[in-house]
């Protein structure tokens, strides 16, 4: 199993924005996450490779080091590909992006909402081409965010299908299927080769979560859906079951989630697709 949406921030990470934006909603502690806890609940829910990231949104103080997520995934026993995360309205995001790429690090997390930068802008198109060319997967969390301070216009994931146009060939990943707008995310994906999308936290909404599986059958784009845990929101086991439970959905004269979706979800290998090899 690849599992494609794992967090390795900590508390310190996150500044004020967990505490005060973030606890209220979820009514929790941010859990701080060591590579052994990592490795227990990888292998507990049959992960083979992950891709583990932090948060940038630098106006909000939330910020995760490419050294610390280097680190982290140096120190994992599951086998891993670390993500920079960045915030394209810093004025030296080129320059955390060379960091990041002399780590080691294979991909980009972008969180538009809570960074507050526009991704259409043509002032980012330096950074897609950069990341195009050295074969970067740009990981996009579009969709809600708890967070006042966010700014949701930045979050839908038809932003998205605006800088796959313009760069066709830079592959992208659409978090959480951009949830609430999970059928924007769908046409997006439909329209893009190189646009997939991850299906983190739709069992947290069953109701959305049944439709967008169903409404990515029905668009024919079921190959271009990643497993994603959001761990540590969820471990990967209960992402399983989750997603097993979705399966279960729908009732007479309904569609269901077909066994085939499920089977790609937990058992596929989208790695060369993503450029990551085979």
């Amino acid at each position: 199993m690849i599992d494609v949406h794992t967090h390795c921030l900590q508390h310190t990470h996150w500044g004020p924005e967990w505490d005060t934006n973030w606890k209220p909603v979820y009514q929790r502690e941010w859990v701080d996450v060591t590579p052994a806890d990592f490795d227990e609940a990888m292998a507990d829910g049959g992960v083979d490779l992950a891709f583990v990231f932090g948060m940038r949104a630098t106006k909000q103080g939330v910020r995760t080091p490419n050294e610390f997520v280097a680190r982290f995934c140096r120190e994992t026993t599951t086998e891993t590909v670390g993500f920079m995360s960045l915030d394209l309205s810093d004025p030296d995001a080129m320059d955390q992006l060379a960091e990041g790429l002399s780590l080691g690090l294979r991909g980009v997390k972008l969180y538009p909402v809570l960074a507050g930068f526009d991704p259409r802008s043509p002032s980012h198109d330096p950074f897609y081409r950069e990341a195009t060319r050295q074969g970067l997967v740009v990981l996009w969390h579009m969709g809600a965010t708890p967070s006042p301070a966010g700014n949701l216009t930045l979050s839908n994931p038809l932003l998205v299908d605006d800088v796959a146009t313009r760069h066709p060939d830079l592959v992208q990943i659409i978090a959480h299927m951009g949830h609430p707008w999970q059928r924007e995310s769908i046409v997006t994906c439909r329209k893009n080769r190189n646009v997939f999308t991850d299906v983190s936290a739709s069992w947290a909404r069953p109701l959305d979560g049944y439709l967008a599986l169903v409404r990515a059958q029905e668009w024919g784009i079921v190959d271009r859906l990643l497993f994603g845990s959001d761990y540590p929101m969820w471990t990967p086991r209960e992402a399983t079951e989750g997603l097993r439970e979705l399966a279960r959905s729908g009732g007479a004269g309904l569609p269901r989630v077909g066994d085939e979706t499920l089977d790609w979800l937990l058992n596929g290998n989208p790695l060369a697709e993503l450029g990551l090899g085979a």
